[in-house]
């Protein structure tokens, strides 16, 4: 019986825990898993045909990435991967370099009229994914 009541006041602890959790554990967890990152100034490159871009223009394209909102993700496997990191396209993607924690990744930005294509590829995975944009489809930071 006294047995029975400690396994039922651990159990029922460990249930409000897990439901429960504090803001920043929850934040954190998502951070993990999030497919589009939100990148800073300092820990990017950015280039554009070739040249690496810097100063405010860099800033607005930076900013202009973390306010673009998530649309979908495309299903990226190893028939079409070597489609989606060469688009068929005549223009040249934004690429951003960055480091978030111990990872690095790279994303290629292509820019329609409609949305932006995010090609994010880091060590072994290519990620692929569409978001809207208003900086990046009006005022061509993609060209």
């Amino acid at each position: 019986m006294f047995w029975t009541v400690i396994v039922i006041v651990v159990v029922s602890a460990l249930k409000l825990l897990i439901t429960c959790l504090p803001n920043t554990v929850v934040e954190w967890l998502h951070g993990k898993f999030k497919l589009h990152p939100t990148l800073s100034i300092d820990s990017a490159i950015v280039k554009r045909n070739g040249s690496t871009i810097e100063g405010e223009e860099k800033a607005q394209i930076i900013e202009a990435f973390n306010k673009a909102t998530f649309l979908d993700q495309y299903y990226v496997h190893d028939g079409n991967r070597t489609h989606y990191l060469n688009l068929e396209r005549n223009e040249t993607p934004v690429i951003i370099h960055s480091v978030n924690g111990k990872h690095t990744f790279e994303l290629l930005i292509y820019g329609y009229s409609d949305h932006v294509d995010v090609v994010k590829k880091s060590k072994k995975k290519v990620l692929a994914y569409r978001m809207l944009s208003d900086e990046f489809q009006t005022n061509m930071h993609v060209s």
